[in-house]
């Protein structure tokens, strides 16, 4: 059988927890900054451009993980407990996702399972745990472990390569992140303002094999660049007291200026203006959306599905990209030609190109 020249993602299913922690996480935040920082923080996390954001910790009787008989309410809880909430709840969560996309896409025959999460660790790992839940002993397994913002993107690059292998695979891409099981006590407003950005999500897409008339979202040819002099800018150390995100405020800036050089823009994408495509990127941040938008040239709607995706869910690290592209693939775009980006620690931008078939 011939090696089918495309990689076709067909539908994504999406799963939040039923915990809005955003403003009770602002009301903690506040509380840790020095009082000569609080105006300053206030204007900032009012800025971010987020209305919501998801926890799969509980509270005590309906109040949030930071109120009295909280996970967070005492002192902060190590890196085991953290760990233990992580093992039962990230399965669970991908689950949701995955029943989200079984009423999208027939998801009979999976040959191979792609899972990215770089917020927990369990072993064995979740990639194992979810297979063994849905009845999949033999399929192929690949975890993708610690790489942040951009794994989806490599998750979706790894789909792409086994189906291009192998015609007859039907790959499940798995990205699952409990970002709030994170939370770190500093009276910096820096970490302070990154860990307000964070949410829970989960998000499942089947990829396949396909031909130039087969309808969906063709995973076309893939890119990565690591921007130079960057690699301290974004961190996630592990720590006695979970994982510690490190985000530099110069990480917008960078980014703007990488978008500024013409080769880089070429290598994103492939020699067609940046206007005549639609974008697909990993919302990061307010800034980080601000920084591509501006940097490119785009004008204000081409970052719509992005913002939405932050203002709903907070940034979800690699999941937060899926909920984009499911929010295209419900209302495709004007164009027919576009680009997911993603950045995340190194400092790196991981994408890839994509095309609309009807």
């Amino acid at each position: 059988m011939p090696l089918p020249p495309y990689a076709c993602l067909r539908a994504i299913g999406t799963a939040v927890p039923a915990n809005d922690i955003h403003n009770a996480f602002i009301g903690w935040a506040e509380a840790q900054v020095e009082p000569r920082h609080a105006a300053l923080f206030d204007r900032m996390a009012a800025r971010a451009g987020i209305t919501h954001r998801w926890s799969v910790l509980p509270g005590s009787a309906g109040h949030s993980p930071v109120d009295a008989g909280g996970f967070y309410a005492d002192a902060l809880p190590g890196t085991a407990a953290r760990m233990a909430v992580y093992a039962e709840a990230a399965p669970s969560l991908a689950l949701a996702a995955i029943d989200d996309l079984a009423t999208r896409a027939d998801l009979d025959g999976i040959t191979h399972m792609v899972v990215a999460s770089c917020t927990g660790f369990v072993a064995p790992g979740i990639d194992q745990i979810i297979a063994a839940r849905l009845g999949l002993p033999t399929a192929e397994r690949l975890l993708i472990g610690f790489m942040g913002c951009y794994a989806a993107v490599v998750a979706l690059r790894t789909a792409r390569h086994i189906v291009r292998s192998d015609p007859a695979a039907r790959v499940l891409v798995v990205t699952v992140e409990l970002s709030t099981l994170h939370l770190q006590a500093t009276h910096e407003i820096e970490p302070l303002l990154a860990m307000l950005q964070f949410g829970d999500g989960a998000a499942a897409a089947l990829v396949t094999g396909a031909d130039a008339e087969t309808p969906g979202l063709m995973l076309e040819a893939p890119f990565a660049a690591t921007l130079p002099d960057s690699e301290a800018l974004i961190r996630w150390n592990i720590t006695d007291t979970g994982f510690a995100m490190h985000l530099d405020g110069a990480v917008p800036g960078r980014i703007s200026a990488a978008l500024h050089d013409p080769a880089l823009v070429a290598t994103l994408t492939d020699g067609v203006p940046a206007q005549d495509l639609f974008w697909a990127v990993h919302a990061g941040g307010r800034s980080i959306l601000d920084a591509v938008q501006g940097a490119l040239a785009l004008d204000g709607t081409a970052l719509a599905a992005s913002r939405t995706v932050l203002s709903d869910n907070g940034n979800m690290s690699s999941v937060t990209l899926m909920f984009v592209l499911a929010r295209l693939l419900a209302a495709p775009p004007a164009a027919d030609q576009g680009v997911a980006l993603a950045f995340g620690p190194g400092l790196a931008a991981e994408g890839l190109r994509l095309r609309f078939v009807a």
